[in-house]
C-alpha cells in the first residue's frame, strides 16, 4: 500500500514509481490518487511502472466520495457547495481517491462499493454528537473516500478479497470532533460488516483488509478504540510490519517531540516532529486469520541508504507490505 502520489509534482510521482518498483508487490493499493472516469491517470502511473520493469495488467478504481457534491451544508458554515460540503473533502470530484493495481486478475464485476452507505445507518455510530444538521444527516455518507470489497483471482483459481478503505484524518474540525467521530466509525464499519450487522453480505473465504485508517492505535489524535478492537479481532492478523527506518526516525524525533509511546518500528508515516504529530502508524495490511504470512515490513530505509531519497520524496507515508503464502 502506498499513499499520496498523484496530486504532487512530477518528481514526486517518479519517486513513488521508484518505491513501488523496488518493492514489486503483486497487488498494490494506492491512496491519495486522483480519480478520473476513464482511468487515464491510473494507466499513466502503471506505464511508469512498466518502464521500470514492473507490469500491472489489471487496474481498478471506483469513483470516490472525495469531491462528490453533498447537496447540503455538511460542514456547518451556513453555505452549500465547495470542498467542505463534498461527501469527502475535495476541491474536485475524485481528488485524493484510491486505486488498485494488480498482477492477478481483478474480478471487477464482482466488486462491491459500500461508499454510498449513510453514516446515520451504521449501528452504534457517533453521528448524533457530530453537530450535523438533520438535513446533513439525511445525506452524509460514512466513507470519506470509500469502502470497497474487490476480489482477485489466485493462480489456483481461488479468490482473495481485498477490503480497502481510506479514512478522514481525525483533525481539522472543532470541539464537536466531527472528523474524529467519522474516522472512528469508518473503522467500525469493518467490524460491523464482519459481524453481519450491515445490509451487505459479510466476506466469505480469504480476505485482506488494507488501507489508510489515518489513525495510530496509541499515539497522535483520534479515537483509537475501534482501531484497537479491529487489530485485536481474531478474524484478522495484525502481524505488525516493522522497519529500521521507523526506529531511526523516532530516535531523531525524541529530541524535538518526545510524545512517542507506541513501538516506532511499526510506524508508517513521517510527519514533522516540530509542530506536527511526528511518526505514526496509520497504514494497515491485515490478512484474514486463515492466511499464512511469510513475512511483512514497512518500506522505510535507514539514513544513509540510497533508497531513502525516493521514499522521502514520494510521500509522508511509507509502503506497507505483507507476503502471503497463497495457492
Amino acid at each position: 500500500m502506498l499513499r499520496d502520489i498523484l496530486s504532487g509534482k512530477d518528481g514526486q510521482v517518479e519517486a513513488a514509481a521508484d518505491v513501488v518498483a523496488a518493492a514489486a508487490p503483486d497487488i498494490l493499493l494506492v491512496t491519495g490518487f486522483d480519480y478520473d472516469l476513464d482511468g487515464v491517470a491510473l494507466r499513466a502511473f502503471a506505464e511508469r511502472l512498466t518502464g521500470r520493469g514492473l507490469t500491472y495488467p489489471y487496474a481498478f478504481a471506483f469513483r470516490p466520495n472525495t469531491g462528490w457534491p453533498g447537496k447540503a451544508d455538511l460542514n456547518g458554515d451556513g453555505y452549500v457547495g465547495g470542498a467542505g460540503d463534498a461527501q469527502g473533502y475535495g476541491r474536485f470530484s475524485g481528488e485524493n481517491g484510491m486505486a488498485i493495481l494488480s498482477r492477478l486478475p481483478v474480478a471487477g464485476e464482482a466488486a462491491q462499493d459500500y461508499s454510498a452507505f449513510l453514516w446515520r445507518d451504521l449501528p452504534g455510530s457517533l453521528v448524533e454528537d457530530a453537530a450535523l444538521t438533520d438535513a446533513a444527516k439525511q445525506v452524509q455518507r460514512l466513507s470519506t473516500t470509500g469502502h470497497w470489497s474487490v476480489p482477485v483471482t489466485l493462480p489456483d483459481g481461488g479468490q482473495l478479497t481485498l477490503l480497502a478503505w481510506y479514512a478522514t484524518p481525525p483533525v481539522f474540525d472543532g470541539p464537536e470532533d466531527r472528523n474524529g467521530r467519522r474516522n472512528h466509525d469508518e473503522t467500525v464499519f469493518w467490524l460491523r460488516l464482519l459481524d453481519g450487522d450491515l445490509p451487505f453480505d459479510a466476506p466469505v473465504g480469504q480476505f485482506v483488509l488494507l488501507g489508510d485508517a489515518n489513525l495510530d492505535p496509541i499515539d497522535g489524535d483520534g479515537r483509537a478504540g475501534a482501531l484497537a478492537d479491529l487489530l485485536a479481532d481474531p478474524r484478522v492478523q495484525d502481524v505488525r510490519p516493522e522497519s529500521d527506518g521507523g526506529r531511526e526516525a523516532a530516535t531523531r524525533q525524541a529530541g524535538v517531540n518526545a510524545t512517542q509511546r507506541g513501538d516506532a518500528a511499526t510506524d508508517t508515516a513521517d510527519w514533522p516532529d516540530e509542530g506536527g504529530p511526528g511518526n505514526l502508524r496509520v497504514d494497515y495490511v491485515l490478512p484474514s486469520a486463515g492466511l499464512t504470512v511469510l513475512d511483512a515490513g514497512v518500506w522505510w530505509p535507514k539514513p544513509g541508504d540510497p533508497d531513502l531519497v525516493a521514499v522521502e520524496a514520494a510521500s509522508h507515508h511509507r509502503l506497507v507490505w505483507v507476503d502471503l503464502d497463497v495457492p
